[in-house]
């Protein structure tokens, strides 16, 4: 069973969730917090599988919450739901550490999707989203060519490294990219690790965008 906090201010749009997600044999809504920091207490406490984090709320956002949710070891995944979809709320949340980054006028077919998916271990990404992270990332290659600012330190991922972040572009998890690839998941893991400390990130999502921004991976 999949055990999923919902974080938004508003009690309708609580409600309406809670009616999603209660359809599926598979999904329990454990609880609701109308403001981050109740968001940020529900997981310290634990048994919290997927957290559904509204960007705007009273105090501090869903983006801060998100960032020390996912600091923590053993976090629960978060995916960000909101009526917000500018390129810098996206990045942002990414940034943060967020699994998944969804608009509140997704079909309930998708959202429902979104939480199974990021339980077990992919990301949720919309496909309006990956788009906009792929022209973020492109038009910041493009900006950077043509600064005079000193030049960030360049980053090399091997052959495999790409090959798995482009796979988790995609949404697999790690045991489906080891079946694909033909390798262990253990293998698996220590290639995004590696990619990871290369990239300066602590996440398959803010990896795949990093290594975009960068103009080491290409997404189709």
């Amino acid at each position: 069973m999949i055990r999923v906090l919902l974080a938004d201010d508003h009690e309708i749009v609580r409600l309406g969730l809670r009616a999603v997600l209660e359809s599926a044999d598979d999904i329990e809504v454990i609880g609701e917090v109308a403001t981050a920091e109740a968001a940020i207490a529900a997981a310290q406490a634990g048994g919290i599988d997927v957290i559904l984090m509204d960007l705007r709320m009273p105090g501090l956002d869903g983006v801060e919450a998100t960032r020390r949710i996912s600091a923590r070891p053993d976090a629960p995944r978060v995916v960000v739901l909101t009526t917000y979809d500018t390129d810098g709320d996206i990045l942002r949340a990414v940034e943060a550490g967020a699994n998944g980054y969804l608009l509140k006028d997704f079909p309930r077919e998708d959202i429902l999707a979104a939480v199974l998916s990021t339980a077990v271990g992919r990301s949720a990404l919309s496909p309006a989203v990956t788009t906009r992270l792929v022209g973020v990332a492109r038009g910041a290659r493009r900006g950077a060519s043509g600064s005079s600012h000193r030049v960030e330190a360049p980053v090399t991922l091997s052959p495999r490294e790409r090959q798995v972040l482009q796979v988790v572009a995609r949404g697999l998890s790690n045991s489906q990219i080891g079946a694909e690839l033909y390798i262990t998941e253990a293998t698996v893991k220590t290639h995004l690790l590696r990619a990871y400390s290369k990239l300066g990130v602590d996440s398959r999502t803010a990896a795949v965008t990093e290594a975009l921004r960068r103009g080491l991976l290409e997404l189709d």
